[in-house]
């Protein structure tokens, strides 16, 4: 990335040379992208966020219709959701599916919610929270044989699951770089070759007309770079990745009385959703923290919203105050999963009410 940071950080829309170099650089990272995704370079739009990405997808494929039908689930992260909510204030009607106790959404349930005016269903394809995985390819068999337009939040999934588009069948599919080890504050939205995308954001004709503004360069660059590094070990890192995590948690169920895992359909290898019968989660968090640990009762993104995690909620599995999300990355080793193990046992014992 440091090239297009400093000598060459010109504007890819300029004509002069510099801008011809700066929007080669730009075209051959998203040719890299498409490559992973199994698309084709003129389906990769780049956006400022994940959040953005989902947003763009929900309001564009609405378009400028007043009403309209979406199918959605209960689980889907806060960008989905407050998309969603955006539509519902203009007129929309919005089914949000319940997931079983699992973490699923099911599919009959799913076929049957669509509606003769639906215009968009969107499901995630792994949740970031309890890292659950949707049959997105027989969902999206649904959505198309009634003429449905599907979005599909990937962001949790990208680095540990497949990502080609023409497997999926989506027809928009969002991901944020930081996710992959590329740099925060960057988003990819794919967006199928004949899918019409109503812009969000209007100005010049940057990225096809679909979203106006100077491109970031070099956040295109880094994130073309991790994306490929990403997939290239996808494989090898979450058999790894889930041999650890499934040690930490076999450990913390065997070892804490009243534990239980949150999710326990088909999951990303690289979380784990435990909640401890009488801890709050927000205290785990906190005391874990004194000790170097860095875990969540939930997504980041909603680190600031008071209240139990709407996943939790939504699946019905008791207190949900109590569930807090563990993520493995990479880098973990066997030796952090060891003094994760050490500090959490001694932490819940201080913590839990008598």
């Amino acid at each position: 990335m440091l090239p297009y940071l400093e000598q060459a950080s010109f504007n890819p829309s300029s004509l002069h040379w510099e801008g011809r170099r700066a929007r080669a650089a730009l075209e051959e990272a998203r040719e890299r992208i498409a490559r992973v995704l199994g698309a084709k370079r003129k389906e990769i739009v780049f956006v400022s966020s994940g959040s953005e990405a989902d947003a763009l997808a929900i309001a564009g494929l609405a378009g400028a219709r007043t009403q309209g039908h979406v199918v959605s689930s209960a689980i889907e992260h806060q960008a989905v959701l407050g998309a969603l909510d955006a539509l519902r204030q203009r007129g929309w009607e919005i089914t949000l599916l319940p997931a079983d106790s699992r973490g699923l959404v099911d599919e009959e349930r799913f076929a049957d919610a669509l509606r003769s005016d639906t215009v968009l269903a969107t499901v995630m394809y792994a949740n970031n929270e309890i890292g659950t995985i949707q049959p997105i390819e027989r969902l999206v068999a649904a959505a198309r044989a009634r003429a449905v337009a599907f979005h599909c939040d990937a962001i949790a999934a990208a680095g540990w699951l497949p990502l080609d588009v023409s497997v999926l069948g989506v027809d928009t599919l969002a991901l944020a770089a930081h996710k992959f080890g590329g740099p925060k504050g960057f988003g990819i939205l794919y967006v199928r070759d004949g899918v019409a995308l109503e812009p969000m954001v209007r100005g010049g004709g940057q990225e096809r007309g679909r979203r106006a503004g100077t491109e970031d360069v070099a956040s295109a660059v880094g994130t073309a770079v991790a994306l490929e590094l990403a997939e290239r070990d996808r494989e090898e890192r979450g058999a790894r990745v889930a041999r650890l995590r499934d040690r930490l948690e076999a450990e913390l169920l065997a070892s804490v009385p009243g534990a239980r895992v949150n999710g326990a359909a088909p999951r990303l290898a690289n979380l784990t959703n435990i909640a401890f019968e009488g801890v709050k989660a927000e205290a785990l968090a906190a005391r874990l923290d004194l000790d170097g640990i860095a875990i969540s009762p939930g997504s980041a993104c909603t680190s600031g919203v008071a209240g139990p995690s709407h996943v939790i909620e939504a699946l019905g599995n008791g207190d949900p105050s109590g569930a807090i999300r563990i993520s493995l990355g990479a880098t973990t080793t066997q030796e952090e999963v060891e003094h994760v193990l050490q500090v959490m046992r001694s932490a819940i014992s201080e913590l839990r009410v008598p």
